[in-house]
């Protein structure tokens, strides 16, 4: 060992320093020694290659010993008998475990078991003693002027110096004061946010994650919101949401929930939502009264959107489990989110997350999709797609996803949905600029076509054919299909065919699109259907006949396309006939 170390362990000249005087001007130089002592002993373990188990638990206790120093050596007064005798005992275990690190590293011990045992006596010491300085920081003995945090370690650091930073903030939230501990812990908030490594570090030091579990029971809220931000930020890795659940933590977020803090209740919420993506835990959480407590959030007028969000989305992770769902529609969930839904003042991340859950109660279960209709839910969502009315997009896309999912299988839904506005309200839609609003547009008029005969003559009545017509020359091919598909539906009425003929550009556009597709395309397919179906209109087959595609609508039939076959046959009777005769013989 060199001088150095040995200079550092002059146990005599420490105890004189720390005994001859107590005076805070001696403690703080005891202090500062002690930590000279730790710091050299910990780098001399690093090169100690027997017993590395026991050596690395020492190390540990020493980090730890460490932390608690530095701490109380930020303190305004230190001048205390306790504290006194406390560093004397410290010296006394630091001389005996520079002992037994030059004993291990000369490898001049007399038995491996007495070594152990050796070993295991000093850690149990050294453990003592951040104990009792813990006690004698906790009980008020000593004063706190400012504290300094060890300086964070820069960007790939090593792990060492990055455990050392973690236990020396352990020691902080251990034995400090209610200030120091809120600046702990946001110094803890702020390195796990700014590198993952840190997370991993803290659930493997010993009573981490315990401390922050207990803190969230805390009265002062700093400590509390704190607390529960580090806790929903380690629980959004699946690897240690087990760790949070084993020190537990459901109980005392459920409590959180039912606090006055809403930031608190945020970051719990935010918690409890990535714990429940395993159903294992939504028993705990229902046992722990965690169902009604996010059910009053939920119908809380004064909370914000962004918890009620939060709160809608735990929910909805627990109504997988057949139980709890049925609960909620016992205490009126589907009420109160219909409320959130038709809430003018509500936020949108409500009135999105409450749509969300509705749709996963009622999916596969036809008893929740009639609650949900007869309660009104089908008036609220189509409400949401009023142009009058200020909604953002997504919410607007969940509405669309909503009615559909709720009246595909209702006989009375179309006409409710019809007193309601609804096929204005897709009209619009269907010329929005945005695109995913817009294709959701087509899909419902898409539904509805399949819906009823009733359906489809509405849809024509309310001029859905030409807006359809536009979308045959969209790039996106499921659109120009879905597209086709509608209107060959809706054109089977002959009411809607004839007002798609008499539309100058209809037919025409037809002939276009179909010049433009594909040879071996389904989209021609329908195109070849819709125009088959228009031939049995007399001035239809006149347009098409008169018009310049009607070549490659032969062209299509002598290579064999029926579809086309046939629409050559229609046009070749009766007073068409003298048109093609001898085309078509076959």
């Amino acid at each position: 060992m060199g001088e150095e170390s040995r200079s550092c362990l002059d146990t005599k000249q420490a105890e004189n320093s720390s005994g001859s005087s107590s005076s805070s001007a001696l403690e703080q130089r005891s202090i500062e020694h002690a930590i000279q002592v730790i710091s050299s002993l910990i780098s001399i373990s690093h090169s100690i290659k027997v017993f590395a188990g026991k050596w690395q638990s020492i190390r540990d206790r020493l980090e730890e010993l460490l932390s608690s120093l530095t701490v109380i050596e930020n303190c305004d007064s230190i001048d205390n008998p306790s504290l006194v005798s406390t560093l004397k005992a410290i010296f006394h275990a630091l001389k005996d475990c520079d002992d037994l690190a030059k004993s291990c590293l000369r490898l001049s011990f007399s038995g491996k078991l007495l070594m152990q045992s050796d070993l295991d006596i000093v850690c149990a010491r050294l453990s003592d003693y951040t104990k009792s300085l813990s006690d004698i920081y906790t009980l008020g003995l000593l004063t706190q002027n400012y504290a300094i945090v060890l300086s964070r370690p820069n960007l790939g650091a090593s792990k060492d110096d990055m455990k050392l930073y973690v236990k020396d903030l352990l020691s902080r939230l251990k034995i400090g004061s209610a200030d120091m501990k809120v600046q702990a812990l946001i110094s803890f908030n702020e390195v796990i946010q700014e590198d993952d490594k840190y997370v991993k570090i803290a659930v493997e030091i010993e009573n981490f994650v315990g401390l922050l579990v207990n803190f969230l029971d805390s009265h002062e809220t700093e400590i509390q919101e704190e607390a529960a931000k580090a806790v929903s930020v380690i629980a959004g890795f699946q690897a240690y949401r087990g760790v949070l659940v084993g020190a537990g933590i459901i109980a005392p977020l459920i409590r959180v929930l039912e606090s006055w803090s809403e930031s608190s209740k945020e970051f719990a919420a935010r918690c409890l939502q990535k714990l429940t993506e395993n159903s294992d835990n939504a028993w705990s959480i229902s046992a722990h009264g965690g169902v009604t407590a996010l059910m009053k959030i939920c119908n809380n007028g004064d909370n914000s959107g962004e918890l009620v969000g939060l709160a809608c989305g735990v929910l909805k992770n627990l109504v997988g489990v057949e139980e709890i769902k049925k609960f909620m529609v016992e205490e009126g969930a589907i009420s109160v989110f219909i409320k959130l839904i038709r809430s003018r003042d509500g936020a949108a991340v409500s009135q999105i997350s409450s749509i969300d859950i509705l749709l996963t109660m009622a999916s596969g279960d036809e008893s929740i999709r009639q609650i949900i209709v007869k309660e009104g839910g089908v008036r609220a969502l189509v409400r949401v797609l009023d142009p009058r009315l200020s909604f953002p997009s997504k919410a607007r896309e969940m509405a669309l996803k909503g009615i559909m999912s709720f009246c595909f299988s209702s006989v009375n839904c179309f006409n409710i949905l019809l007193n309601y506005g609804f096929l204005d309200h897709i009209m619009y839609f269907l010329h929005d600029r945005e695109v995913s609003l817009q294709e959701l547009a087509l899909k419902a008029a898409f539904w509805l076509c399949g819906t009823s005969e009733e359906a489809k003559k509405a849809m024509g009545d309310a001029g859905f054919m030409p807006e359809l017509v536009q979308f045959l020359d969209s790039k996106s091919l499921e659109v120009c299909e879905m597209a086709s598909e509608t209107l060959y539906t809706m054109i089977l009425v002959p009411k809607n065919r004839k007002r798609f003929v008499q539309n100058e550009q209809n037919v025409g556009l037809l002939l276009q699109k179909l010049d433009r597709v594909e040879m071996n395309s389904g989209n021609r397919k329908l195109l070849l259907s819709i125009l088959m179906s228009l031939t049995s209109c007399n001035s239809a087959r006149k347009k098409i006949a008169n018009s310049g595609y009607l070549k490659k609508i032969e062209k299509l039939a002598e290579s064999d396309n029926s579809d086309a076959k046939r629409i050559v046959r229609r046009l070749s009777s009766n007073r068409f006939r003298n048109i093609f005769n001898g085309f078509w013989n076959s």
